[in-house]
């Protein structure tokens, strides 16, 4: 008997989503044996171990039935089957409303297996997408979230319960693996821990909002040749983004510094962390922040205030002018109170605690 994860896809669009199912299934019986699904690329391309994996190479286009797709689905279908059965899966794992398109015609008629879905972030569910997991046995079919703000939501939507399943770290173990300030200034090659450094994590595209950021952050620090701040991560519009960079309000105050394998260790190394996000599910960036003791500037987004509520520092969304104002009022601020009072809302031990327990509950099937 043993459990299937099945992901869209690997590499680092998605490793937020493989962290969030990595966490999940660190929580069930040590017994139960675990196997990923990979529709679309490799487990080489992930940034996360995701241990034993099934790589199905499969197109977007074949996934969602598109052209000639469409005549050979049964087949898809029927191969998806074939493999659900060898494997003795008892509950199926589903990586969102894309991979339950694909899976859930096929799971309806395989009484034994149970399902859970798990929903990242907003998703746009058209007719079809409702009437599949309407249709679907209530008995087998479980949904949740990655946040309260999510789940209610789409149980507003859909009209059928969603777990709240907030996203939580381990602290002690995030916490242990941190590196000192000085020891991450000198990695990032940032100057020393008296210059004011400002940090940002995340996927290099329009919805993550630092275009926007970069904007404000020129005018805050029109006046402060000493402030900095570090952009992490990669993809599509590291481009236009460095070419921002690079004109003279900018130059030599700004670090992209492109994908970095051990990112949550670096969090020490800056004085605030800026998250300017337009839309986010839960937004793990925050809550790794907040344990690593380092204060939190995000956008006005509900989810935010469901973690951080009135100790969260928050500023307009895609508004440049009230970013600058928020960026220099963090600059002025006790920087440590506020940490403290962040971490205090967030309470990370209750949030694992309450996270550990859900998960088990939802693979376990004991609601």
């Amino acid at each position: 008997m043993s459990v299937i994860n099945v992901m869209w896809a690997g590499g680092s669009p998605f490793a937020s989503v493989h962290k969030v199912h990595n966490q999940i299934l660190s929580r069930m019986e040590p017994a139960m044996p675990v196997k990923t699904w990979l529709l679309q690329g490799s487990a080489a391309a992930c940034r996360v171990d995701v241990g034993a994996a099934l790589e199905w190479n499969m197109t977007s286009a074949r996934l969602k039935g598109r052209h000639v797709w469409r005549l050979l689905k049964p087949l898809m279908h029927s191969r998806f089957r074939r493999a659900l059965l060898d494997s003795d899966a008892r509950v199926v794992l589903l990586d969102g409303v894309g991979v339950a398109r694909t899976l859930l015609p096929v799971l309806k008629d395989l009484p034994q297996i149970r399902v859970v879905v798990i929903f990242h972030g907003a998703t746009r569910l058209n007719p079809a997408g409702r009437e599949l997991l309407r249709d679907f046995p209530a008995s087998r079919l479980t949904l949740a979230a990655v946040s309260q703000t999510l789940a209610m939501s789409l149980q507003d939507e859909l009209g059928i319960q969603v777990t709240a399943l907030r996203s939580a770290f381990d602290p002690a173990a995030f916490q242990s693996a941190l590196l000192p300030r000085e020891e991450a200034r000198a990695r990032l090659g940032l100057p020393g821990t008296e210059a004011r450094v400002f940090g940002a994590v995340g996927r290099l595209v329009d919805s993550k909002g630092f275009a926007s950021l970069l904007e404000a952050f020129g005018r805050a620090a029109a006046n402060h040749p000493d402030w900095r701040l570090v952009i992490v991560g990669e993809g599509p519009r590291r481009e236009a983004l460095q070419a921002r960079i690079a004109q003279p309000d900018l130059v030599d105050k700004v670090l992209l510094t492109g994908h970095l394998e051990d990112v949550a260790t670096f969090y020490r190394a800056f004085d605030w962390v800026l998250i300017p996000s337009l839309d986010e599910g839960l937004g793990l960036i925050l809550q790794e922040a907040v344990l690593a003791g380092v204060p939190v500037l995000a956008s006005e987004l509900a989810v935010f205030r469901e973690q951080l509520g009135d100790t969260g520092w928050y500023a307009p969304l895609n508004d440049e002018e009230g970013w600058r104002e928020a960026i220099e009022r963090a600059a002025q601020a006790p920087a440590n109170s506020v940490a403290a009072a962040q971490y205090q809302a967030l309470a990370p031990d209750e949030a694992w605690s309450s996270f550990s327990q859900t998960a088990r509950e939802l693979i376990s099937g004991r609601q």
